[in-house]
């Protein structure tokens, strides 16, 4: 029995390399790209003065969304006018700025909407590198310690409202959205050198025509295995598909009306959640089997929701019930089987971050800094209510015991005293 042990201990550990236990928020919305976490003693409440573990002042300004790998936590900003683009590393115990780069100095910040910033996608991390990417101004490789180690800046598009999508990585792949009023496509990076691996165009846009404003997007793809296959679903203008992640080949698609959307897909109870939109400015949110090859079929769309859909903030599937925000502050708890409203509440505010679940708690970030927590399930219930000074329109991360939360012009590491914890 002892040896039988010792052989299945060898086998984790063989399974799970020894970093894995460091990757606690990698990418844009966690470990798993969803906004899920299950780390224990999150603090429930907190304000200016009470458990704050540090608050740092953020050179420049940014939106993207702190990850987190080790000791390291890592933002993207810009100085300048945006014609200072760069990656800023916070020592996660101290909070101090171990590194602030300039990875990429355009000639023209390029156009962004006045609620955008130079800096908007998340950075993505795999232990030994930090991936940051500007949409249209070009896509940069660094080492831990804070090395350039490649650019590329083949891959212009015309993005008037500014960069949004933040970069996947799979296995040896950066994969990017890069959805213009010109050119709307997907392109695969060798994560070691920054080549091209491939190259997909978009398709399905021709109800839209030559009108180039009407085929923008800004959504973050997801990754997720369907039957052994990796899919790369990522929503457009139109329509949403999925790719291969090897080829970029399209696997299977789905038309609705509408572009300029933000939300990250989600998968649960073998479907993709997707935002999309029934009309040019009406959100909804489809649940979809997945098949193929081609357009879905009227069996594989299981439900759609168009009440209350929010813009911005991406949806939130924990288990079988969907937590959405929409822009303007209000709340609601769908059944993830068939789309029925289970609790609707106003929170207050405005809201550009996307939700983040803790084991049974939700936590909701308005843009005035008020974070409200609410216990998981299909009875509202305000478990606490919490106030930071600033604009937040970056989502939380979480690691260790802490929530890591980044305001319009500093970073805070939110976390309970020994012995005080909730």
């Amino acid at each position: 029995m002892k040896h039988i042990t010792l052989l299945v201990l060898a086998s984790l550990l063989i399974s799970f390399p020894p970093d894995t236990c460091h990757a606690e928020w990698p990418q844009f919305r966690g470990p798993d790209g969803q906004g899920h976490s299950d780390a224990r003693e999150i603090p429930l409440q907190w304000d200016e003065s009470k458990s704050v573990s540090w608050k740092t002042a953020i050179p420049g300004t940014g939106w993207s969304s702190p990850v987190i790998w080790g000791n390291q936590v890592w933002l993207t900003s810009s100085l300048e006018e945006g014609r200072s683009l760069r990656a800023i590393c916070v020592d996660r115990i101290s909070g101090r700025v171990m590194h602030n780069v300039e990875v990429l100095k355009p000639d023209a910040a390029g156009p962004k909407h006045v609620q955008n910033g130079y800096a908007s996608p998340t950075p993505v991390l795999d232990g030994k590198y930090i991936f940051a990417h500007f949409g249209a101004r070009g896509t940069v490789c660094l080492g831990t310690d804070g090395k350039i180690l490649w650019k590329n800046t083949s891959l212009p598009f015309i993005a008037p409202q500014g960069a949004a999508s933040s970069p996947v990585l799979y296995k040896d792949k950066l994969i990017l959205c890069c959805d213009g009023t010109d050119k709307q496509f997907l392109a695969a990076l060798d994560k070691r050198d920054g080549k091209i691996l491939w190259r997909q165009s978009r398709q399905h846009l021709e109800r839209v025509g030559d009108k180039g404003f009407f085929k923008m997007a800004y959504s973050t793809p997801l990754v997720h295995e369907v039957d052994g296959v990796a899919q790369l679903v990522a929503t457009s203008a139109e329509h949403v598909a999925a790719y291969d992640t090897e080829t970029g080949g399209e696997l299977w698609w789905m038309p609705y009306e509408g572009f300029s959307l933000v939300g990250r897909p989600s998968f649960g109870n073998g479907m993709f959640y997707v935002v999309g939109s029934i009309t040019l400015d009406h959100h909804a949110i489809y649940a979809i089997r997945p098949g193929g090859p081609g357009k879905i079929t009227d069996q594989q769309l299981v439900w759609q929701n168009s009440t209350g859909i929010p813009h911005v903030p991406s949806p939130l599937l924990v288990g079988k019930e969907l937590y959405v925000v929409n822009d303007e502050g209000t709340a609601m708890c769908l059944d993830a089987l068939t789309g029925e409203v289970v609790w609707k509440q106003r929170l207050g505010g405005n809201f550009r971050a996307s939700p983040t679940q803790v084991r049974d708690r939700i936590y909701f970030c308005s843009q005035e800094g008020k974070t409200t927590v609410v216990q998981a399930g299909r009875t509202f219930k305000v478990l606490a209510t919490n106030q930071l000074d600033g604009s937040f329109l970056a989502s939380p991360a979480v690691a260790g015991r802490a929530l890591f939360f980044r305001s319009d012009t500093h970073l805070y590491r939110i976390e309970d005293a020994e012995g005080k914890r909730e």
